[in-house]
C-alpha cells in the first residue's frame, strides 16, 4: 500500500498539545506564521510520499553492496538523496548562519517523523548528518564550523558517529583506537570501528566521520578518549576536495532489518589512502573530553530513534488497517449474511486500536517533547527555559525507549492483524517488525536509557523533574473531572480517562518514592526495576497526552466543530485510557519488588 503522511495527526498536535502558536511569538520565529508551518510540512509529506517512501521495498529486497571498499547504495537511494538536499531538508533545524533555515524543532521533528515512516534506512543517513552539525557547533572551532558545517547542511557531504569496535560496544572504557599527534596539530588515526551507518556510501562527495579514539598518554577508561573528526576526502582551505585518506569500508554487515542502510566495518590507517600511514583527523574540543562532546550528538540521535520508533508505528499501523479493510472473513457476532472485514471483529479492533493508540501516544510525547526545545532556547523568562530544558532532559530516554520499545509491539501487532499472510514477505508486515527490532538497542539500549532515568533524571536531582511533569498531570485529572462532571454525552468516556490517568500517576509517584528511599541502600535492587520504571513513564507520559487530546475534542463538541477525526482521537485515548494505562500499576509493582527479585537473581546467576 502508498504511505500517507499523518499530517492531520500532527497538525492537531501543533495546535492543541504541543502549543505552535507560543513557539512562533518567541524571538527566533516571529517572521513565521501557522501557514507557512503547514506549507513546510504539506511539502516535507509530498516529498516523502512521492520520491522517497517508494524506495523502502526496494531497499529492503536490495540491499547496499560492497566492493574493493567502495558501497553503492540501494537502486534509487543516491537520487532520492540529491533531490532530498536540493529541497533544503538537511538544513531545516539548523542555523541560518551555516546554510540551514532555523525552523522550530518541533517541525523537525515533525519532518523527521514523515521522512522516517517513508522510509526507515534512507532516513538514518540524514539522522547521524544532524548529530555531527550539532556537535561541531557546539565544540568545534570557528574554522572546522565554517569549513565542514556548510557543505554538510547543504547535503553535499554527510556525517557518520564513530564508537563501537569489536571489543568495546556499550563499554567505551574499552576503546583502543589510537590517534598519535603530528607536528602540524592535526593526528593519525589507526584502528577498527563497528556498526558505522552510512559509513561508506556513494551519495555524497565527501563523508565527515566523528570518531572516538585515545592519544597515546591519555588515561585509561573513559576519561581518556578524545573526539576527531576525519573526513573521507580531506578539505583543502578554499573548501574544494583533496586526497583520499586513509579510512576505508572492510565490509557492510547483513542483518536482520534496515536492509537499506549500509552498515559499514572502518579501518583507520590501512595504508591504502593519498596521504601515507594513518587517517589524518582534526581534535574537536580539548584532549580527553570527547565523550563528553559526543553526548551531544549521541543526545540529539536518541531522540530521533524514538522519533523513529513513532514513524515505524505509523507505517505498520497504515499497513494493518488497510489490510484488516479488505480481508474477507468471518462473520459478525450479531450475525451478518456473507463474510465481512476483519476490522469489523472486536480483537482485531483491539489490536487495531492499540497499535493506535501507542502510535499517537508516542507522537504527541515526541513532539511535545521537541516544543520543550524551542522554548528552552527562546523563551523571555530565565526560569521557564531552564524548566524546559530540564523537562526535556527527563524525556529524551523516555522518548528513546518507550517509543522504540512500543515500536516493536506495534509492528508485531502488525503481522498478526495480517494473520498467516504476515508471516509472508510478500505483504510487507514482516519488513516493519524486522527494521523496528534495532531501536531498542541502537544509540543506547533501553536498559541503558533506563539506568541514565534512574541515575541522572530521578536520583541526582531528587525527581524534581519528575515532580514538575507530575504536576502538569495532576493539573489535567482535575480539568477531566471538571468536564465529565457536566454531564455531557462523553461524560462516561472523560470520567474513565480521568480515573485511569489518576491511578497511573499515583502508581508512577510510588515507585518515584521507592527509587529516592532505596537508591543508596539497595542499588541493585533499584536497578532491577529501572526498565519497568522507564517504561511506566513512558505509558504515564503517553496517556497524559493522548487524555489531554481528548480534553481539546471535548472542547470542540461542545463548540459544534467536531469532526470524525476528532471522533476518533477520543476512541483513541478512551481506548488508551482503558486498556494501556492500568500497564502503570503493574510496572509500578515491578519496580518496588526490585531487590528481593534482585537477592534472588544474584543466587541464579553467581559466578
Amino acid at each position: 500500500m502508498t504511505f500517507q503522511a499523518p499530517v492531520d495527526d500532527i497538525r492537531f498536535i501543533f495546535k492543541e498539545l504541543a502549543d505552535l502558536d507560543g513557539i512562533l511569538k518567541l524571538p527566533d520565529h516571529t517572521e513565521l506564521d501557522v501557514e507557512t508551518i503547514d506549507a513546510v510540512l504539506q511539502e516535507n509529506a509530498r516529498f516523502v510520499e512521492e520520491v522517497v517512501a517508494p524506495l523502502n521495498r526496494k531497499g529492503d529486497l536490495e540491499p547496499a553492496r560492497w566492493q574493493d571498499g567502495e558501497v553503492r547504495t540501494s537502486p534509487g537511494f543516491k537520487e532520492a538523496f540529491g533531490e532530498f538536499a536540493r529541497g533544503g531538508w538537511q538544513g531545516l533545524l539548523h542555523d541560518e548562519k551555516w546554510g540551514g533555515q532555523g525552523l522550530p524543532k518541533l517541525l523537525s521533528a515533525a519532518a523527521t517523523e514523515i521522512l522516517n515512516a517513508g522510509n526507515l534506512s534512507f532516513a538514518l543517513c540524514p539522522l547521524l548528518t544532524d548529530g555531527v552539525i550539532e556537535a561541531l557547533s557546539t565544540a568545534g572551532t570557528p574554522e572546522q564550523c565554517e569549513r565542514f558545517i556548510p557543505p554538510l547542511v547543504e547535503g553535499r557531504w554527510t556525517g557518520t558517529m564513530n564508537l563501537t569496535e569489536p571489543q568495546a560496544g556499550s563499554d567505551l572504557a574499552l576503546l583502543s583506537t589510537r590517534a598519535i599527534p603530528q607536528d602540524d596539530g592535526t593526528y593519525r588515526l589507526h584502528g577498527q570501528k563497528i556498526f558505522i551507518t552510512f559509513g561508506e556510501h556513494d551519495m555524497a562527495e565527501n563523508i565527515i566521520h566523528l570518531v572516538l579514539a585515545r592519544t597515546p598518554d591519555a588515561p585509561k577508561g573513559v576519561k581518556g578518549i578524545s573526539l576527531f573528526l576525519v573526513p573521507k576526502y580531506l578539505v583543502n582551505e578554499d573548501g574544494s576536495l583533496g586526497a583520499r585518506n586513509d579510512v576505508w569500508c572492510a565490509s557492510l554487515e547483513h542483518k536482520l532489518g534496515i536492509h537499506g542502510s549500509p552498515t559499514a566495518v572502518l579501518f583507520y590507517g590501512s595504508d591504502k589512502g593519498e596521504v601515507g600511514e594513518g587517517a589524518i583527523g582534526y581534535l574537536v574540543g580539548e584532549e580527553n573530553r570527547g565523550l563528553e562532546i559526543m553526548f551531544i550528538m549521541m543526545n540529539a540521535a536518541r531522540y530521533a530513534v524514538g522519533v523513529q520508533g513513532v514513524a515505524l508505528s505509523e507505517r505498520a499501523l497504515q499497513h494493518a488497517e488497510a489490510y484488516a479493510a479488505e480481508r474477507l472473513q468471518g462473520q459478525l457476532l450479531e450475525g451478518s449474511p456473507g463474510p465481512v472485514s476483519i476490522d469489523q471483529h472486536p480483537d482485531v479492533q483491539r489490536m487495531l486500536l492499540t497499535m493506535r493508540a501507542l502510535t499517537e501516544g508516542t507522537r504527541a510525547t515526541a513532539l511535545w517533547a521537541a516544543s520543550l526545545v524551542d522554548k528552552s532556547k527562546g523563551h523571555s523568562d530565565p526560569e521557564e527555559r531552564a524548566q524546559c530544558k530540564a523537562l526535556y532532559e527527563y524525556l529524551v530516554p523516555v522518548v528513546k525507549a518507550f517509543s522504540t520499545e512500543a515500536a516493536v509491539e506495534v509492528t508485531s501487532l502488525g503481522v498478526q492483524v495480517h494473520g498467516g499472510m504476515g508471516f509472508i514477505e510478500e505483504t510487507g508486515a514482516a519488513q516493519f517488525y524486522r527494521d523496528a527490532r534495532i531501536l531498542p538497542i541502537y544509540e543506547g539500549t533501553t536498559a541503558i536509557q533506563a539506568n541514565d532515568f534512574i541515575g541522572r533524571k530521578i536520583v541526582r536531582d531528587g525527581g524534581s523533574a519528575a515532580l514538575a511533569l507530575a504536576g502538569l498531570m495532576r493539573a489535567t485529572v482535575a480539568e477531566l473531572g471538571v468536564a465529565a462532571a457536566a454531564g455531557h454525552e462523553d461524560a462516561d468516556a472523560l470520567k474513565l480517562i480521568r480515573s485511569r490517568l489518576d491511578a497511573a500517576l499515583n502508581a508512577q509517584a510510588e515507585a518515584i518514592t521507592h527509587i529516592l528511599e532505596q537508591a543508596r541502600q539497595d542499588p541493585r535492587g533499584v536497578y532491577m526495576g529501572s526498565v519497568p520504571m522507564l517504561m511506566l513513564a513512558g505509558v504515564v507520559n503517553a496517556g497524559w497526552q493522548l487524555a489531554r487530546s481528548a480534553l481539546a475534542v471535548h472542547k470542540r463538541v461542545l463548540s459544534g466543530d467536531a469532526t470524525d477525526f476528532h471522533r476518533r482521537k477520543l476512541t483513541t485515548a478512551l481506548f488508551y485510557a482503558a486498556h494501556l494505562l492500568p500497564r502503570a500499576s503493574a510496572l509500578r509493582d515491578a519496580v518496588v519488588t526490585g531487590g528481593l527479585v534482585g537477592e534472588y537473581a544474584r543466587v541464579l546467576y553467581k559466578k
